[in-house]
Protein backbone atom coordinates (compact mmCIF):
# COMPACT_ATOMS: atom_id res chain seq x y z
CA UNK A 1 0.00 0.00 0.00
CA UNK A 2 1.49 3.41 -1.17
CA UNK A 3 1.44 5.77 2.07
CA UNK A 4 -0.37 8.99 1.85
CA UNK A 5 1.69 11.74 2.99
CA UNK A 6 0.31 13.91 5.86
CA UNK A 7 -0.38 17.20 3.03
CA UNK A 8 -2.78 14.65 0.86
CA UNK A 9 -4.47 13.34 4.34
CA UNK A 10 -5.61 17.05 5.39
CA UNK A 11 -7.06 17.18 1.88
CA UNK A 12 -8.76 13.72 2.75
CA UNK A 13 -10.40 15.40 6.28
CA UNK A 14 -10.59 18.87 6.02
CA UNK A 15 -12.13 19.26 2.45
CA UNK A 16 -14.18 15.74 1.75
CA UNK A 17 -17.37 17.92 2.97
CA UNK A 18 -16.77 20.41 0.01
CA UNK A 19 -16.42 18.22 -2.55
CA UNK A 20 -19.98 16.81 -2.47
CA UNK A 21 -20.68 20.83 -2.48
CA UNK A 22 -24.29 20.47 -0.67
CA UNK A 23 -26.19 23.36 0.66
CA UNK A 24 -26.35 23.04 4.57
CA UNK A 25 -30.15 21.79 5.95
CA UNK A 26 -31.60 20.62 9.16
CA UNK A 27 -30.24 16.72 9.64
CA UNK A 28 -32.80 14.08 9.50
CA UNK A 29 -31.25 11.29 11.50
CA UNK A 30 -28.14 12.36 13.97
CA UNK A 31 -25.56 9.47 14.45
CA UNK A 32 -23.38 9.63 17.61
CA UNK A 33 -19.88 8.27 17.11
CA UNK A 34 -17.11 7.90 20.18
CA UNK A 35 -13.91 6.64 20.58
CA UNK A 36 -11.25 6.88 22.76
CA UNK A 37 -8.26 8.84 21.67
CA UNK A 38 -7.49 12.21 20.75
CA UNK A 39 -9.35 14.04 18.14
CA UNK A 40 -6.51 15.57 16.38
CA UNK A 41 -6.00 13.66 13.18
CA UNK A 42 -2.26 13.65 12.34
CA UNK A 43 -1.55 11.48 15.66
CA UNK A 44 -4.80 9.45 16.15
CA UNK A 45 -5.93 6.65 14.09
CA UNK A 46 -9.70 7.13 15.38
CA UNK A 47 -9.50 10.82 15.09
CA UNK A 48 -8.37 10.48 11.74
CA UNK A 49 -10.65 7.98 10.99
CA UNK A 50 -14.05 9.46 12.20
CA UNK A 51 -13.06 12.72 11.47
CA UNK A 52 -13.25 11.45 7.62
CA UNK A 53 -16.22 9.52 8.31
CA UNK A 54 -18.15 12.28 9.58
CA UNK A 55 -17.14 14.59 6.67
CA UNK A 56 -17.99 12.07 3.91
CA UNK A 57 -21.64 10.80 5.47
CA UNK A 58 -22.64 14.35 5.88
CA UNK A 59 -21.15 15.67 2.41
CA UNK A 60 -22.72 12.58 0.48
CA UNK A 61 -26.09 12.66 2.60
CA UNK A 62 -26.15 16.25 1.65
CA UNK A 63 -26.78 16.97 5.18
CA UNK A 64 -29.69 14.32 6.00
CA UNK A 65 -27.08 12.20 8.39
CA UNK A 66 -25.34 14.50 10.99
CA UNK A 67 -22.13 12.40 12.90
CA UNK A 68 -21.73 13.97 16.55
CA UNK A 69 -18.38 12.98 17.53
CA UNK A 70 -16.86 12.27 21.05
CA UNK A 71 -13.12 11.58 21.25
CA UNK A 72 -10.61 11.86 23.70
CA UNK A 73 -12.91 9.18 26.17
CA UNK A 74 -15.75 12.01 26.19
CA UNK A 75 -18.62 8.99 26.87
CA UNK A 76 -16.32 6.35 28.77
CA UNK A 77 -13.97 4.14 28.61
CA UNK A 78 -14.29 1.63 25.56
CA UNK A 79 -16.35 -1.05 27.84
CA UNK A 80 -18.80 1.66 28.53
CA UNK A 81 -18.94 2.28 24.83
CA UNK A 82 -19.49 -1.27 23.89
CA UNK A 83 -22.17 -1.21 26.48
CA UNK A 84 -23.93 1.82 25.00
CA UNK A 85 -23.68 0.77 21.75
CA UNK A 86 -25.05 -2.03 21.93
CA UNK A 87 -28.04 -0.60 24.04
CA UNK A 88 -28.70 2.04 21.81
CA UNK A 89 -28.09 4.91 23.69
CA UNK A 90 -24.96 5.56 21.56
CA UNK A 91 -25.28 4.92 17.73
CA UNK A 92 -21.14 3.90 16.68
CA UNK A 93 -17.96 3.51 18.36
CA UNK A 94 -14.87 2.70 17.44
CA UNK A 95 -13.04 0.17 19.68
CA UNK A 96 -9.78 -1.87 19.77
CA UNK A 97 -9.12 -5.18 22.63
CA UNK A 98 -12.30 -4.85 24.18
CA UNK A 99 -14.72 -6.32 21.30
CA UNK A 100 -13.31 -9.37 22.07
CA UNK A 101 -15.07 -9.33 25.62
CA UNK A 102 -18.05 -9.24 23.91
CA UNK A 103 -17.48 -11.36 20.96
CA UNK A 104 -14.66 -13.86 22.60
CA UNK A 105 -13.83 -15.10 18.48
CA UNK A 106 -12.75 -11.50 18.03
CA UNK A 107 -10.02 -12.73 20.02
CA UNK A 108 -8.59 -14.70 17.64
CA UNK A 109 -6.98 -11.93 16.05
CA UNK A 110 -4.91 -11.46 19.07
CA UNK A 111 -3.10 -14.54 18.65
CA UNK A 112 0.86 -13.75 18.79
CA UNK A 113 3.02 -13.79 15.55
CA UNK A 114 -0.27 -14.82 13.21
CA UNK A 115 -0.09 -11.66 11.15
CA UNK A 116 3.65 -11.67 9.62
CA UNK A 117 2.70 -7.78 8.09
CA UNK A 118 0.19 -5.48 7.96
CA UNK A 119 -0.69 -6.07 4.49
CA UNK A 120 -1.47 -9.71 5.04
CA UNK A 121 -3.84 -8.37 8.00
CA UNK A 122 -5.75 -6.16 6.01
CA UNK A 123 -5.99 -8.50 3.03
CA UNK A 124 -7.28 -10.89 5.27
CA UNK A 125 -9.50 -8.36 7.94
CA UNK A 126 -10.74 -7.00 4.25
CA UNK A 127 -12.10 -10.26 2.82
CA UNK A 128 -13.98 -13.00 3.17
CA UNK A 129 -12.48 -14.24 7.07
CA UNK A 130 -13.18 -10.38 8.37
CA UNK A 131 -16.70 -10.63 6.40
CA UNK A 132 -17.57 -14.12 8.22
CA UNK A 133 -16.09 -12.93 11.74
CA UNK A 134 -18.28 -9.23 11.77
CA UNK A 135 -21.22 -11.77 10.72
CA UNK A 136 -20.72 -13.98 13.10
CA UNK A 137 -20.12 -10.91 16.26
CA UNK A 138 -23.05 -9.76 14.71
CA UNK A 139 -25.31 -11.97 15.16
CA UNK A 140 -24.05 -12.69 18.80
CA UNK A 141 -24.00 -8.97 19.86
CA UNK A 142 -26.21 -7.12 18.19
CA UNK A 143 -22.99 -4.44 17.05
CA UNK A 144 -22.58 -4.68 13.15
CA UNK A 145 -18.49 -4.00 11.74
CA UNK A 146 -18.84 -1.47 9.37
CA UNK A 147 -15.01 -2.06 8.58
CA UNK A 148 -11.58 -2.86 10.37
CA UNK A 149 -9.36 -0.02 11.06
CA UNK A 150 -5.89 -0.45 12.68
CA UNK A 151 -4.11 -0.06 16.31
CA UNK A 152 -0.93 -1.15 15.33
CA UNK A 153 1.55 -3.93 15.97
CA UNK A 154 2.74 -4.47 19.81
CA UNK A 155 5.79 -4.12 20.82
CA UNK A 156 7.31 -4.83 24.20
CA UNK A 157 9.72 -2.09 26.19
CA UNK A 158 11.45 -2.28 29.33
CA UNK A 159 14.17 -0.68 31.70
CA UNK A 160 16.34 -3.27 32.54
CA UNK A 161 17.90 -4.80 29.17
CA UNK A 162 17.99 -5.26 25.71
CA UNK A 163 15.29 -8.24 24.58
CA UNK A 164 16.40 -10.38 21.16
CA UNK A 165 14.68 -12.98 22.10
CA UNK A 166 12.82 -14.81 24.72
CA UNK A 167 15.34 -16.25 27.10
CA UNK A 168 16.12 -12.43 27.27
CA UNK A 169 12.24 -12.35 28.51
CA UNK A 170 12.91 -14.31 31.63
CA UNK A 171 11.77 -12.44 35.18
CA UNK A 172 10.90 -9.05 33.59
CA UNK A 173 7.35 -7.95 34.87
CA UNK A 174 5.59 -6.82 31.66
CA UNK A 175 2.16 -4.56 32.50
CA UNK A 176 -0.35 -6.15 30.08
CA UNK A 177 -4.26 -5.04 29.49
CA UNK A 178 -6.80 -6.80 31.78
CA UNK A 179 -7.10 -9.14 28.76
CA UNK A 180 -6.45 -12.84 29.70
CA UNK A 181 -4.81 -14.12 26.12
CA UNK A 182 -1.93 -11.54 26.93
CA UNK A 183 -1.09 -12.77 30.10
CA UNK A 184 -0.77 -16.10 28.81
CA UNK A 185 1.30 -14.93 25.80
CA UNK A 186 3.99 -12.86 28.10
CA UNK A 187 3.65 -16.27 30.77
CA UNK A 188 4.84 -18.49 27.85
CA UNK A 189 7.92 -15.51 26.89
CA UNK A 190 9.30 -16.33 30.25
CA UNK A 191 8.03 -13.50 31.86
CA UNK A 192 5.81 -11.92 34.53
CA UNK A 193 2.62 -10.79 32.84
CA UNK A 194 1.12 -7.98 35.59
CA UNK A 195 -2.37 -6.95 33.92
CA UNK A 196 -2.61 -3.10 34.83
CA UNK A 197 -5.61 -0.83 34.24
CA UNK A 198 -3.87 1.59 31.42
CA UNK A 199 -4.69 4.83 33.70
CA UNK A 200 -1.82 3.69 36.00
CA UNK A 201 0.33 2.44 33.51
CA UNK A 202 2.92 5.62 33.97
CA UNK A 203 3.00 5.19 37.73
CA UNK A 204 3.62 2.07 37.26
CA UNK A 205 6.65 2.21 35.42
CA UNK A 206 7.95 5.12 36.88
CA UNK A 207 8.05 3.34 40.54
CA UNK A 208 9.30 0.40 38.88
CA UNK A 209 6.03 -1.95 39.96
CA UNK A 210 6.38 -3.68 36.11
CA UNK A 211 10.09 -3.04 34.60
CA UNK A 212 7.94 -2.75 31.31
CA UNK A 213 4.89 -2.67 29.22
CA UNK A 214 3.73 -3.66 25.43
CA UNK A 215 2.35 -1.55 22.92
CA UNK A 216 2.24 -0.04 19.18
CA UNK A 217 5.27 2.11 18.43
CA UNK A 218 2.85 5.38 18.35
CA UNK A 219 1.38 4.87 22.03
CA UNK A 220 5.18 4.46 23.18
CA UNK A 221 5.92 7.73 21.70
CA UNK A 222 2.73 9.56 22.47
CA UNK A 223 2.69 8.52 26.36
CA UNK A 224 7.00 9.37 26.47
CA UNK A 225 7.70 6.11 27.54
CA UNK A 226 10.53 6.55 26.43
CA UNK A 227 11.13 8.76 29.81
CA UNK A 228 10.88 5.49 31.44
CA UNK A 229 12.10 2.80 29.72
CA UNK A 230 15.18 2.58 27.64
CA UNK A 231 14.49 -0.67 25.38
CA UNK A 232 12.55 -1.16 22.87
CA UNK A 233 12.21 -4.87 20.86
CA UNK A 234 10.32 -4.34 17.31
CA UNK A 235 9.27 -7.86 17.52
CA UNK A 236 5.66 -6.95 16.20
CA UNK A 237 3.80 -9.58 18.44
CA UNK A 238 0.06 -8.84 17.89
CA UNK A 239 -1.42 -6.88 15.18
CA UNK A 240 -3.97 -4.66 17.29
CA UNK A 241 -7.03 -4.05 15.34
CA UNK A 242 -10.15 -1.35 15.38
CA UNK A 243 -13.69 -1.99 15.04
CA UNK A 244 -16.33 0.29 13.50
CA UNK A 245 -19.22 -0.67 15.10
CA UNK A 246 -22.62 0.60 14.45
CA UNK A 247 -26.34 -0.17 16.65
CA UNK A 248 -28.15 -2.93 14.38
CA UNK A 249 -31.20 -1.53 15.27
CA UNK A 250 -29.74 2.35 13.87
CA UNK A 251 -28.58 0.62 11.04
CA UNK A 252 -32.09 -1.19 10.53
CA UNK A 253 -33.57 2.31 10.68
CA UNK A 254 -31.88 3.78 7.83
CA UNK A 255 -32.59 3.13 3.86
CA UNK A 256 -30.39 0.88 1.77
CA UNK A 257 -28.92 4.02 0.02
CA UNK A 258 -27.85 5.33 3.80
CA UNK A 259 -26.50 2.12 4.97
CA UNK A 260 -24.59 1.78 1.88
CA UNK A 261 -23.20 5.60 2.53
CA UNK A 262 -22.16 4.27 6.00
CA UNK A 263 -20.01 1.28 4.64
CA UNK A 264 -18.63 2.73 1.76
CA UNK A 265 -17.24 5.94 4.22
CA UNK A 266 -16.13 3.35 7.02
CA UNK A 267 -13.86 1.62 4.56
CA UNK A 268 -12.60 5.04 3.82
CA UNK A 269 -11.98 6.07 7.52
CA UNK A 270 -10.27 2.84 8.21
CA UNK A 271 -8.25 3.31 5.67
CA UNK A 272 -6.92 6.62 6.23
CA UNK A 273 -6.95 5.41 10.16
CA UNK A 274 -4.95 2.76 8.91
CA UNK A 275 -2.17 5.23 7.33
CA UNK A 276 -2.06 7.79 9.85
CA UNK A 277 -1.59 4.67 12.23
CA UNK A 278 1.53 3.38 9.72
CA UNK A 279 3.41 6.85 9.40
CA UNK A 280 3.62 7.56 12.86
CA UNK A 281 4.67 3.98 13.69
CA UNK A 282 7.46 4.79 11.23
CA UNK A 283 8.31 8.04 12.01
CA UNK A 284 7.59 6.68 15.93
CA UNK A 285 10.51 4.44 15.82
CA UNK A 286 13.10 7.05 14.76
CA UNK A 287 12.08 9.36 17.15
CA UNK A 288 12.52 6.95 20.05
CA UNK A 289 15.87 5.95 19.09
CA UNK A 290 16.55 10.26 18.95
CA UNK A 291 15.13 10.52 22.69
CA UNK A 292 17.52 7.69 24.11
CA UNK A 293 15.86 4.34 23.61
CA UNK A 294 18.18 1.51 22.39
CA UNK A 295 15.76 -0.19 19.51
CA UNK A 296 16.37 -4.23 18.93
CA UNK A 297 15.45 -5.48 15.95
CA UNK A 298 14.95 -9.27 15.97
CA UNK A 299 16.54 -10.96 13.64
CA UNK A 300 14.15 -14.07 11.51
CA UNK A 301 15.54 -16.60 13.73
CA UNK A 302 14.71 -14.69 16.86
CA UNK A 303 11.12 -14.13 15.89
CA UNK A 304 10.67 -18.01 14.96
CA UNK A 305 11.67 -17.89 18.43
CA UNK A 306 9.39 -15.76 19.85
CA UNK A 307 6.57 -17.31 17.54
CA UNK A 308 7.41 -20.83 18.48
CA UNK A 309 7.32 -19.82 22.34
CA UNK A 310 4.56 -17.76 22.36
CA UNK A 311 2.14 -18.96 20.24
CA UNK A 312 1.11 -22.97 21.08
CA UNK A 313 0.74 -21.58 24.47
CA UNK A 314 -1.80 -19.13 23.03
CA UNK A 315 -3.70 -21.30 20.82
CA UNK A 316 -3.95 -24.00 23.61
CA UNK A 317 -6.16 -21.37 25.89
CA UNK A 318 -7.89 -19.74 23.51
CA UNK A 319 -8.94 -23.24 22.11
CA UNK A 320 -10.43 -23.80 25.57
CA UNK A 321 -12.36 -20.22 24.92
CA UNK A 322 -13.87 -20.71 21.86
CA UNK A 323 -14.58 -22.81 19.05
CA UNK A 324 -10.90 -23.87 17.31
CA UNK A 325 -12.53 -23.97 14.06
CA UNK A 326 -12.19 -19.96 14.26
CA UNK A 327 -8.42 -20.27 14.36
CA UNK A 328 -8.23 -22.43 11.63
CA UNK A 329 -10.21 -20.34 9.57
CA UNK A 330 -7.96 -17.46 10.77
CA UNK A 331 -4.41 -19.25 9.41
CA UNK A 332 -6.27 -20.35 6.42
CA UNK A 333 -6.94 -16.99 5.42
CA UNK A 334 -3.20 -15.91 6.80
CA UNK A 335 -1.60 -18.57 4.09
CA UNK A 336 -3.90 -17.95 1.27
CA UNK A 337 -3.02 -13.99 1.97
CA UNK A 338 0.81 -14.49 2.13
CA UNK A 339 1.07 -16.91 -0.68
CA UNK A 340 -1.42 -14.35 -3.13
CA UNK A 341 1.67 -11.28 -2.25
Amino acid sequence: MKMISKGALVGAVSIAAASFGFSAQAADVTLNFAHVDPAEWTTSKKGAASQVFKNIVEAESGGRIEVGLFPAGALGGETDLLQNTQDGTLAMSMVSGPFSKVCPEAAVLDIPYVFPNANVAWSVLDGDFGDELAAHCLEKTGLRTLAYGETGFRNFTNSQRAVAEPKDMEGLKIRVMTVPLFVEMVKALGGEPTPIPWPEVPTALTTGTVDGQENPISVIYANKFYEMQKYLTLDRHVYGTDFIVINEATYQSLSGADQALLRRAAGVASNVGRSIQQFNSAEGVAKLAEEGMEVTTPSAEQLKAFRDAAQPAVIEWLSGQIDAEWIDKLQAAVSEAEASM
